[in-house]
């Protein structure tokens, strides 16, 4: 048993207490039991060392058997180790966890703390994050060091589970997490809108300010939107790590209701349904009553606009049993080789029946690429339906490019009657009397490029939308 404390491994664990030396060595100390299990439990384990006052303690005799070092101590060599008042008697040495911010997967949430001070709040955030199944959280440049003692504690083991970011400018993340198609929003107690009616769903990053200052102006201006936890007490505001670990089970929430979503989508489908049959039906009869009154043309024209609306009811009824199987867990894709030129030129030619459809231009590289052809199709015909709705001018153009195994395929038109944040609502399942367009379409091409492992998303540029889908190919 180690009873000095100027033992070199006593002392070389012991200056990690300081920032400065945790960055040099790029390891961290590890105090108490629930943190020390978490680490073991990591595959490989996430600590080397392990310095304990009880060499028969239950985690000590685990971490022997998972080739840990352990280390029998005494209690003073125990207090050197610790900043606690009332040490645990189990410290372990792991080394650092953060990743990249590129590592951070671009589904789910993310909680990005810009100038955090308190290292209690920070890691009760990264434990809220971890419970709600975060994807990750991102430790701004000016917040705490989220490997300091208080934080790695209040974090309880949770920094193992999930990916965490730090040093990074909040500018910077937020611009890369906007770019891997996250809805930016700025968490505010003054906020212009209630978290419990903002859309959260989807990948979402929560940016949470300073304890006592809040978030800064240049920040909140950055966001897409300003939300506030609303209240009904009279206390002014919410501590942050409680108003965080609201943000984060909400968003797991919406996730989670699968059946109040596939009930909006019944009554979206419906309605989106009623047009086109009360279209067909209108022509059938006038069909029957008049077929020997009627030119060929005006017989031709009809029954082409018969083919028409069937397609339209057709794609109907492919997005919603594609909801219900991405609700239910079972969506399956059918990969196959898919010439995505020849796909988009089939789409054209099947818009033409309508003569007021926009023409539909193809640029790109057609590849063959080996995905699910039929779900490429219902995409790119939702996202030509919503450029006819949302857009006004000129050609609907489609793109093709692949990179980084995966295929992103944009459709884009002038004159947008939708800003950024509008665009991207778009992908929101919507009920019946809430506006134009397909209530459907957008938000069940997401759900399945998602379950795919892949993305969809909007974007605004000089009256310019765009609607992008990203694909994982082989």
């Amino acid at each position: 048993m180690i009873s000095s404390t100027n033992n070199p491994k006593v002392a070389a664990a012991s200056r990690l207490r300081k920032r400065a030396f945790r960055d040099e060595d790029r390891r961290f100390l590890v105090e108490g039991a629930q943190g020390v299990r978490e680490a073991l439990d990591a595959d490989p384990p996430a600590i080397d060392t392990l310095f304990v006052d009880d060499e028969l303690h239950e985690l000590a005799v685990r971490a022997r058997e998972r080739d840990v070092d352990v280390i029998p101590a005494t209690e003073a060599v125990m207090a050197r180790l610790t900043s606690t008042v009332t040490p645990q008697g189990i410290v372990g040495v792991a080394a650092y966890v953060d990743v990249a911010l590129d590592a951070v997967p671009s589904t789910g949430c993310v909680a990005v703390l810009h100038e955090v001070r308190d290292p209690g709040n920070a890691g009760t955030i990264v434990r809220s994050a971890d419970a709600a199944g975060a994807a990750g959280v991102v430790f701004g440049a000016a917040s705490v060091d989220v490997y300091n003692p208080k934080t790695v504690r209040a974090c309880a083991g949770s920094m193992f589970h999930l990916p965490i970011v730090r040093d990074v400018a909040t500018g910077a993340a937020i611009e890369a997490l906007r770019a891997s198609g996250h809805r930016i929003l700025a968490m505010d107690a003054h906020g212009s809108s209630s978290l419990y009616t903002t859309d959260v769903s989807g990948p979402v990053a929560f940016v949470f300010g300073n304890e006592a200052h809040g978030l800064p102006q240049d920040v909140v201006a950055s966001a897409d939107a300003t939300v506030r936890v609303p209240h009904a007490g009279a206390a002014e505001s919410l501590n942050l790590a409680a108003a965080a670990t609201i943000c984060l089970f909400e968003h797991a929430r919406r996730r989670g209701s699968k059946g109040e979503t596939l009930e909006t989508l019944i009554a979206a489908a419906a309605h989106d349904i009623r047009s086109p049959l009360t279209a067909m039906k209108g022509f059938g009869y006038a069909l029957e009553k008049r077929w020997p009154d009627m030119t060929d043309e005006q017989r031709a024209l009809m029954l082409t606009g018969i083919v028409h609306d069937a397609d339209r009811m057709d794609q109907i009824l492919h997005l919603l049993v594609d909801a219900a199987r991405v609700s239910g867990g079972t969506l399956e894709p059918y990969p196959d080789r898919c010439d995505v030129g020849e796909l988009v030129t089939s789409i054209a030619d099947l818009q033409r029946r309508d003569p007021e459809h926009p023409e539909i231009v193809w640029t790109g590289e057609p590849g063959p690429y080996f995905l699910d052809p039929v779900r490429l199709k219902t995409a790119l015909l939702a996202f030509a339906e919503s450029l006819v709705w949302w857009a006004a001018d000129g050609p609907i153009t489609v793109h093709a490019a692949a990179a980084d195994g995966a295929l992103t395929v944009t459709a884009a038109r002038d004159g947008a009657s939708v800003d950024g944040e509008d665009a991207e609502a778009l992908f929101q399942a919507r009920r019946p009397g809430t506006g134009g367009g397909s209530k459907i379409g957008l938000f069940v091409v997401r759900a399945v490029a998602e379950a795919q492992g892949g993305r969809a998303w909007a974007s605004v540029d000089e009256g310019r939308l765009t609607l992008h889908l990203s694909l994982p190919i082989t």
